[in-house]
């Protein structure tokens, strides 16, 4: 008869089920695979056999007494860091979402919106479209294996212990958000220079004629204007998103450097 004391169920348990509640926390909460139209079912299935694969491949892990203190805390920090990876990788596409708030605003169509389908909240029409295609073109540069390859790495930058997590972790975390931000204005940039410049000639034809109706006038020159310019930046947008899809795996792989 077989006997286990508790550190050894412990363990035994662990060996599995820490690798897979930060892979499942990092599924929910990243982009494509955590989206709301991949259903919960696909991405659970999707999480244990990332965790079959990768447990093999752990280094030694902490013998722990089941059903202890310790056991839920290192339960609920991989679930913390799976949820901080993907909501990090998460960033990348609220980059592109901002690009389109900036030139949406800028040339009138801030009152278009529509659902996201991966988030489920109202968005900008053009931010709809900026989403969709980034998607695609992610999906087509192998960013969900390159997803799969960090979640991997993180069990050896990051390993399973008691000790916790550096502070640090948390704040590289917080301080990408003006990454966000610095990137979607700079690629929005060329757009609302021409739009501003628009706006500028309307506002001296207003002056030269006072009887010109600009706001009918306004509106749809700087709409079709608007619609001309994301036509010409569409050219090298393959070669934009590539870049700043490189820049941010290059921050997450920093991210878990100790």
């Amino acid at each position: 008869m077989l006997v286990f004391t508790d550190a050894e169920i412990g363990t035994l348990l662990g060996t599995f089920l820490w690798p897979l509640f930060r892979i499942m926390g990092f599924f929910l909460a990243s982009p494509v695979i955590g989206s709301n139209f991949v259903p919960v079912r696909v991405r659970l299935i999707l999480a244990v056999a990332v965790s079959l694969v990768v447990t093999p491949t752990l280094p030694p892990l902490p013998a722990i007494p089941a059903l202890s203190l310790s056991l839920f805390l290192v339960v609920l920090q991989q679930i913390l860091i799976g949820v901080a990876l993907g909501f990090f990788l998460q960033m990348l596409f609220q980059v592109f979402i901002i690009l389109g708030q900036l030139i949406a605003m800028q040339m009138g169509l801030g009152f278009a919106s529509m659902v996201d389908p991966t988030n489920g909240i109202s968005v900008a029409i053009l931010s709809t479209f900026y989403l969709m295609f980034v998607v695609f073109l992610f999906v087509l540069f192998d960013g969900h294996l390159v997803m799969i390859e960090v979640i991997a790495d993180s069990f050896v930058q990051i390993p399973i212990s008691t000790a916790g997590v550096d502070n640090d972790f948390y704040f590289r975390i917080i301080s990408t958000i003006s990454w966000v931000f610095s990137s979607a204005l700079l690629l929005a940039l060329p757009a609302l220079t021409a739009l501003l410049i628009t706006n500028f000639a309307f506002g001296i034809m207003t002056r030269a004629a006072p009887q010109m109706n600009i706001f009918a006038l306004g509106f749809p020159v700087a709409l079709m204007f608007g619609l001309f310019i994301i036509w010409l930046s569409l050219g090298n947008f393959q070669d934009v998103a590539a870049t700043v899809f490189a820049e941010m795996f290059v921050r997450m792989r920093s991210l878990m450097a100790p």
